[in-house]
C-alpha cells in the first residue's frame, strides 16, 4: 500500500477536493485523508484468542465562510461521496455562528519544506509468524517463575498508515508511517494474593522491537515483584515516579499550558509565561524531527511548521502550546501544537533508577497510578497508587492499595533530580522523577 504512488494519488485527490469547495461559495478549506492496514493477533494460554486484518479509511474537511466554520467526515472516498462530505460541510458551514478567531492559518506558518522522517517501516508479518511471537512472548512469561499461575495473553500488533493534509493555501503532503509493537500480561499467585503486570515494545522498525522472549519476561519479572504487596500508614515521604509512570507528570504540565486550557481559563499555571515552574536544572525541549521516532512530525495538525523548541529552560517556562485558534483567542501566534506536542523530552542528570533509589534513601518508587485525580484548574493531586517502600536506597517491599497527594504547582518546584532512563516508547521522552515530599494516604 505505502508507495509514493499512492501517495501522490491521495494528494491529488485532496488537491481536487479542494476545489470542490471554492465552487460551492467557501472562502477558505482544509482536508485530511487517512488509509491504514495492520494485523493484530492475540494468544493466551498457548492458544490463539484473535486475528484481525484491519483496514480502514477516512475523510475531514472543514470548511470556512468567512468566520463561519463547518465540518464533515466520510469513509467513503469515491468522487460522489466526497463531493458529499464537501456539501454538507457547506451546509453547516452557512449556519454557523460567526466566530472572529475561525480561519486557516496564516500562510507564512505553514511548512515549506517536509523533510523525510524515516517513519515508515513495513513489517510484512504473516499471520502464522505473528501468532508464534505471540505464544513465544506469553511462553516465556508463563515459565519465568512458579508463582506465574495465570495469563492475560500476549499480542503482536503491525500498523502501516498513510496521511495526507493539504488546504486553500497551498499546503499539501502526504506520508507513510508504520508502528509495531509486542505486550504480554500475566497473573502471579502467592499466599492467597494475586497480583498481575505487563510490559510492551514498540517502535517503527519491528528490528527496534525488544525480543518476544525478552517482553514475556519483563512482564513476569515486574508480575513476581509485586506479590506480597501491602498497604503503608499515612505519612509524608519523598516520592520517586519510575521512567514508565513519570510522563503522567510531564503530560498534566503541557495540558496546562496548552492553548485550550489557557483561553478558557481551566489552568492552574494561567498567566505563568516566563516564570519559574521547576527547579533550575530542569529543561523541557521538543525535537520534532528525530529521525523514525514515534512523535516525529515536519508539521503539526494544521500544517503549521514544526520546530525545535525549548519550552523549558533553567526551570523556567519559555513557551505556551498553541494551535492557531487557541492563539488567536489569546492574542499571540501558533507555535505548531495543533495536535500536541512531537517528541518531547526532559534533560536528565547522571543517575539511573538505582541510583535514585540510593538518593532518595527512604521513600515510596511508584510504578503504577490508577484513577484521574488531577484537578485541572487547581492542580490539586490525588492518585491511587502501588509500587515499593524503600528504605537506605533499597527496595524492601511491595506496596498497593494507597493514595499519593499533593499540588502539581509545588510537586515541580520540588524535584530534586529526573533519572537517565529514559522510556522512549512514547511521544514524552522522561526517565525516574524524584520528588522531595507528598502525602500518603494508607491504612
Amino acid at each position: 500500500m505505502q508507495t509514493q504512488e499512492e501517495i501522490s494519488h491521495l494528494e491529488t485527490t485532496i488537491h481536487d477536493l479542494l476545489l470542490e469547495p471554492k465552487n460551492q461559495g467557501a472562502s477558505a478549506a482544509d482536508a485530511g485523508l487517512s488509509i491504514d492496514t495492520g494485523l493484530s493477533v492475540n494468544a493466551r494460554l498457548g492458544d490463539v484468542e484473535t486475528i484481525e486484518h484491519h483496514c480502514s479509511q477516512g475523510l475531514g474537511v472543514t470548511v470556512y465562510f468567512a468566520q463561519k466554520k463547518g465540518s464533515a467526515s466520510s469513509t467513503d472516498l469515491s468522487p460522489q461521496s466526497i463531493k458529499e462530505t464537501v456539501t454538507a460541510a457547506c451546509s453547516i458551514a452557512r449556519y454557523a455562528s460567526e466566530d472572529p478567531y475561525a480561519g486557516l492559518p496564516e500562510p507564512e506558518m505553514l511548512a515549506t519544506e517536509c523533510k523525510d522522517l524515516d517513519l515508515s517501516h513495513p513489517w510484512e508479518l504473516a499471520a502464522k509468524d505473528a501468532i508464534d511471537l505471540a505464544i513465544s512472548c506469553e511462553e516465556s512469561a508463563r515459565q519465568y517463575h512458579t508463582d506465574i499461575s495465570n495469563s492475560e495473553g500476549a499480542s503482536v500488533d503491525t500498523y502501516q498508515g498513510i496521511r495526507v493534509f493539504g488546504n486553500s493555501l497551498g499546503f499539501l503532503h502526504g506520508y507513510a508511517s508504520t508502528r509495531h509493537s509486542i505486550s504480554c500480561s500475566v497473573l502471579g499467585e502467592r499466599d492467597g494474593n494475586m497480583e498481575r503486570d505487563y510490559w510492551y515494545s514498540v517502535a517503527r522498525k519491528h528490528q527496534d522491537l525488544e525480543s518476544a522472549e525478552r517482553v514475556g519476561i519483563k512482564a513476569a519479572q515486574r508480575t513476581i515483584q509485586r506479590l506480597g504487596a501491602r498497604s503503608l500508614s499515612s505519612r509524608k515521604s519523598p516520592v520517586l515516579y519510575s521512567a514508565e509512570v513519570a510522563n503522567g507528570l510531564i503530560s498534566s504540565f503541557l495540558s496546562a499550558i496548552s492553548g485550550g486550557s489557557l483561553y478558557r481559563k481551566s489552568s492552574f499555571l494561567l498567566d505563568t509565561l516566563g516564570t519559574k515552574i521547576f527547579p533550575d536544572f530542569i529543561h523541557l525541549y521538543e525535537q520534532p524531527h528525530l529521525p523514525g521516532a514515534l512523535g516525529s512530525a515536519s508539521y503539526d495538525a494544521e500544517g503549521v511548521s514544526t520546530q525545535a523548541n525549548k519550552i523549558v529552560t533553567d526551570g523556567i517556562l519559555n513557551s505556551y502550546l498553541l494551535s492557531t485558534y487557541s492563539a488567536r483567542k489569546l492574542g499571540m501566534q501558533t507555535t505548531g501544537h495543533a495536535g500536541g506536542v512531537h517528541n518531547l523530552c526532559i534533560g536528565t542528570g547522571d543517575k539511573n533508577l538505582g541510583q535514585l533509589l540510593k538518593k532518595m534513601g527512604t521513600g515510596l518508587l511508584v510504578t503504577e497510578l490508577m484513577g484521574q485525580g488531577v484537578n485541572p484548574v487547581t492542580g490539586d493531586y490525588s492518585r491511587g497508587a502501588s509500587g515499593f517502600w524503600v528504605a537506605q536506597g533499597e527496595i524492601q517491599y511491595p506496596v498497593q492499595e494507597i493514595t499519593i497527594a499533593g499540588n502539581l504547582k509545588d510537586m515541580y518546584q520540588h524535584i530534586l533530580a529526573v533519572g537517565n532512563d529514559i522510556d522512549y516508547r512514547g511521544n514524552i521522552r522522561t526517565g525516574s522523577i524524584l520528588i522531595e515530599e507528598m502525602a500518603i494516604a494508607g491504612e
